[in-house]
């Protein structure tokens, strides 16, 4: 008995063997027909796995060559084929969710792990040592009453595009920067890119250290003290620690007078104050849903224990759901071209993912 086995159309080698040993089987009786049948459902199976892993291989090779992905060795390719190919599984499961109002894909962060993510994108740094005696500061927007029912601020010209902190836990640097350029926008008139290179390098106050992370109010008080920041033309950012420049540190770009918290745990203050300018919020960026958001009004999973710093440039409804709009600092192949929408207005005190828990913003 010859078996040929085809490698074109139908199902592929594995869907192509059933049949073929589904006519052959019925030439037996009792128990050598069961046993050709046990054979055949053994090897089929393994050929449609055999399949299945050809496919999921060459989908990671066209996702190598999409992000220009390259590793050291082929130990670290099959180690990160591994990876890619459980988060694919794990993305297209909770795709398959109807009642998700949000989607997630198959991002250029994709062969990482949640935790070797988390280590290298997140890196906000909430305080410890404040712990209750933490500052407080007026909030001038306390008796705004009439605020628009939707707010983009990137319509008004007070959001620069998209940035990338790429492997630094810079996040923190990146919404004082957002946040400054928008209150330079409203006050001066222009938008100007300034510089997280200066805050990553130079700053080194409080809970601030580059890369390894910081907090968003001793950005803000550092530009205070330092009369002002650079703008990013005249000190880019390389998303590394590097030594303090002063020579590039001038001219300065930008200055603030000082910055102001949000009362905490209150949508409705963050309401307030994100109608007026741009806000530095504190989130949980930890879960996996959030590493591989696309689209859609984000829901969870997350909880409460922040440890990235974003900002705020709007908010608004899909006509079900309000929501926050949210700039990110991951590239614009993250989320919404680098934006995502948080769900706004829900039970806990705290906000989706902590949003309202920890906010500020800078003064002029």
């Amino acid at each position: 008995m010859e078996v040929v086995l085809k490698g074109q159309g139908g199902g592929g080698y594995g869907e192509e063997f059933w049949r073929f040993c589904s006519k052959r089987s019925n030439g037996f009786s009792g128990e050598l027909a069961i046993l050709a049948i046990w054979t055949c459902q053994t090897t089929s199976s393994r050929m449609l796995q055999d399949d299945d892993q050809a496919i999921m291989m060459q989908r990671h090779g066209q996702w190598m060559a999409q992000y220009g992905k390259a590793y050291k060795s082929m130990e670290e390719k099959e180690k990160r084929f591994k990876i890619f190919k459980n988060n694919v599984e794990l993305i297209e499961a909770n795709n398959k969710d109807g009642n998700r109002p949000y989607k997630l894909s198959i991002n250029e962060f994709a062969d990482l792990t949640n935790e070797e993510f988390k280590a290298s994108r997140n890196g906000f740094k909430k305080p410890s040592q404040r712990g209750s005696l933490e500052i407080m500061t007026s909030f001038k927007y306390q008796n705004v009453v009439d605020v628009p029912s939707s707010i983009d601020w990137r319509t008004k010209g007070a959001v620069t595009p998209v940035k990338n902190q790429g492997q630094c836990g810079s996040c923190w640097a990146f919404s004082v920067i957002a946040a400054t350029e928008g209150i330079t926008k409203l006050t001066t008139g222009k938008l100007v890119s300034l510089s997280e290179q200066e805050l990553v390098d130079c700053d080194r106050s409080g809970e601030d250290q580059g890369c390894e992370g910081g907090y968003m109010e001793d950005g803000f008080e550092f530009i205070v003290k330092n009369n002002g920041i650079a703008g990013e033309a005249g000190y880019p950012y390389k998303a590394v620690d590097s030594t303090c420049n002063k020579k590039d540190e001038s001219p300065v770009a930008a200055t603030i007078k000082g910055y102001e918290k949000v009362p905490a745990n209150s949508e409705a203050a963050l309401l307030k104050a994100v109608a007026n300018q741009p806000i530095s919020v504190s989130i949980d960026a930890s879960g996996f849903d959030f590493q591989f958001y696309s689209s859609g009004v984000f829901t969870g999973q997350c909880g409460t224990d922040l440890d990235h710093g974003v900002t705020a440039v709007g908010y608004g409804t899909n006509g079900t759901m309000n929501y926050w709009l949210v700039k990110n600092s991951w590239g614009t192949s993250w989320g919404e071209e680098g934006y995502i929408r948080m769900q706004r207005d829900v039970t806990a005190k705290g906000g989706i993912c902590g949003i309202a828990m920890d906010a500020s913003y800078p003064t002029n």
